[in-house]
Parts: C-alpha cells; structure tokens; sequence
C-alpha cells in the first residue's frame, strides 16, 4: 500500500476509533450525566434538525473572520516591511506589539462595543487583533533574514533599496508570510466565535455561532452544542485550506519546502 493510499486509509481508522472510544466513554459515564456527552450520532441529528440555522451562523462568522483576517493581512504586510526597513523603528515599536499581544482579546469587547456597537463590525475587529500579531512577526522575520551574501551582491550592482525589497527580500520572506497565514487561518474562526461570543448579536438573524453557544448552554442543549462546535472546527477548517493552497500556488515550484515530487 503507498503512501498517498495510507494518507487517507490511516485518518479514516483513526476516526473510526475515535468515535468507538466516545460511545465507549459514554456508555461508562453513569446514567444521570450521560446527557453531558451525546453519541456522535445525536449530534449529526441535531445538526440536520436545525440546518438552516447552523448555515447561517457560520456564514455570519465566516464573514467576520474573513474581514477580520484580510484586513491583518494587509496591515501587518505594510508594518512588517516598515519594521524590516529600520532597525530603529523595530526596537521603537516592537515592545507595543508585545504589549498589545499579551493583552487578552476578550478585555477589548466591552471597549469596542461600546466605541462600534456589538455585531459583525466588532467581531472583526477582535478577529483582526487574534491573527495580526503572527502575521506581523513572522512576515518581519522574513524580511530581516535574507542572506547577506545576496543583499550585498544586489548593492554590489548598485540596486536600488526598492529593488532590493521587491525583488529579493519580499521573494525570500514568503515562506515566513505564508506561515504567518496559516496561524492567522487557524486562529480567525476562534477570534471570530470569540467576538461573537463577546460582542456579537442576533440582530436580523441567527447570530454567529458564538451567540448559538450562548443559546444551547443556556437551554442544556448539549447535541446542538457539539453540532455549533463542529462548525467552528469545520469554518477553520476551510481558513487553513485556502491558506495551504495559496501557500502551494505561491511556493512549490521553487522553495525547498516542497518535495519534488510536489513540483
């Protein structure tokens, strides 16, 4: 059996057990709190119960996440290539990013509802906080770790600093930026629930599905819970793959990262 075939055949048994081990810790659970854990099928029932609901939560928190993502994407891209060109403006701004990173996300609700109003504007803002710190950092780091022997042979012919962003650093920090993304990709379903958890509403519709989490747990819901879950797992799911895509389109014919078979 090849290795393609047992990418595929291997993660199938695994979830094949993985759903064997869930009904066999329920079943061990003791009858009164069995209700805390519902079978896996339970959970798909709940889930086709209320299709429309669930589709339309993960699109509100799609979108969030999408426009919270893009818009870290575009700012940390044009402050990562402010940070690589001066040594002074890193050491000037960094500790501010560290600042704003180990603030926890959730202190910013309150602030932001109260400056945007709750909904799909705030929402992306706290997903745009989640995903930019990676972005920022890894892209930098690209940026400032060309080879040097390069960098002095494109002043060695007289290149232009424009030259010398475009045409070699920005090339050589890609793998750096795509990894940032990929972070980013995981991390801004999670910002979005969060913030629609935090700062979301139902306002002409079902909320995201950090406000179906509100509802479930408060109605002891728990199969549609898991289902909400599911969701979550599934919107992150599909960030990573456009992540890992562009990151294929972007790199496989050239970067070493990529087998050659790949190519």
């Amino acid at each position: 059996m090849n290795k393609r075939v047992l990418s595929v055949v291997l993660p199938l048994l695994m979830g094949v057990v993985l759903i064997g081990l869930w009904y066999a810790v329920r079943a061990g659970m003791s009858p009164d709190r069995q209700y805390l854990l519902p079978t896996p099928d339970a959970v798909v029932r709940a889930f086709f119960d209320d299709y429309p609901t669930f589709a339309e939560a993960a699109l509100t928190t799609a979108g969030g996440a999408a426009v919270g993502f893009l818009a870290a994407v575009a700012v940390a891209t044009a402050l990562a290539l402010l940070l690589a060109l001066s040594s002074l403006v890193r050491a000037s701004l960094y500790p501010y990013l560290m600042i704003l990173q180990m603030t926890p996300v959730i202190v910013f609700a309150p602030i932001l509802i109260l400056f945007v109003g709750p909904g799909l504007e705030s929402v992306s803002i706290i997903s745009f906080l989640i995903c930019f710190f990676p972005l920022v950092v890894n892209t930098t780091q690209g940026l400032i770790s060309v080879d040097q022997n390069l960098v002095d042979l494109f002043r060695m012919c007289k290149a232009t600093k424009r030259d010398e962003i475009l045409l070699l650093r920005m090339p050589a920090a890609l793998p750096y930026f795509f990894t940032g993304v990929r972070i980013a990709a995981t991390l801004a379903p999670i910002g979005a629930i969060v913030g629609d958890y935090t700062a979301g509403n139902a306002a002409g519709g079902s909320g995201g599905l950090g406000f179906q989490i509100i509802v479930h747990s408060a109605r002891f819901e728990m199969a549609a819970l898991f289902a909400t879950a599911f969701c979550g797992c599934a919107l992150g799911f599909l960030f990573v793959s456009v992540a890992l895509g562009l990151n294929w389109l972007a790199l496989h014919k050239w970067h070493d990262s990529f087998s050659r078979t790949d190519r």
